[in-house]
């Protein structure tokens, strides 16, 4: 990556930022990148989330995600951010490119992403819709417990064939590994 920056003249308009553990830094550095007019690209070949990708548009990032896991179902493409195929290298440049080609001559691009960003979030991952479902989903689960009879082996036989049930798919769209 360092090389082809070099390459093509990109010191000052690309960063590669490792991995950062400090959540009030990262926060701090996801509002630097948004106030210049960056964007948040997650290339992993699968990741089960994608808290990055929430924190991100939390900061009014236009994000680029891997189509392959969570993150694909975070946002909505063209609208929210962008999907990419971390496998497919050139299509993804390609997306980039078009996506700062846009929207260097007409900033108002740039902002209806960040802006369809902020507004999925508020409307799926704030806070307060957390913590509603959060309490629903304790409220029913202590109303089952309440009157069901079930011991707790078949409790766990139960909530584990939820767990496979809900995740199994996600499991699915994990690329395999292919022979060369």
């Amino acid at each position: 990556m360092y090389s082809l920056i070099e390459t093509y003249k990109l010191n000052g308009q690309f960063r590669w930022i490792s991995s950062q553990m400090n959540r009030v830094r990262n926060g701090e550095l996801y509002r630097y990148i948004a106030d210049n007019s960056g964007s948040f690209v997650q290339p992993a070949f699968y990741e089960a989330f994608g808290l990055t990708v929430v924190e991100a548009m939390t900061c009014g990032l236009p994000t680029f995600v891997t189509v392959h896991g969570g993150p694909a179902k975070i946002i909505v493409h063209g609208k929210s951010g962008f999907y990419i195929d971390p496998y497919q290298g050139l299509h993804v440049a390609q997306l980039l490119v078009n996506f700062f080609g846009r929207s260097k001559p007409d900033p108002s691009y740039w902002e209806t992403i960040s802006m369809g960003g902020l507004k999925l979030i508020q409307e799926k991952y704030a806070w307060q819709i957390y913590s509603d479902r959060l309490s629903t989903l304790a409220g029913v689960y202590g109303f089952w417990k309440y009157v069901s009879k079930l011991d707790h082996l078949e409790i766990r036989r139960y909530l584990e064939m939820f767990y496979g049930l809900k995740y199994r798919k996600l499991a699915e769209d994990v690329p395999r590994a292919v022979d060369e």
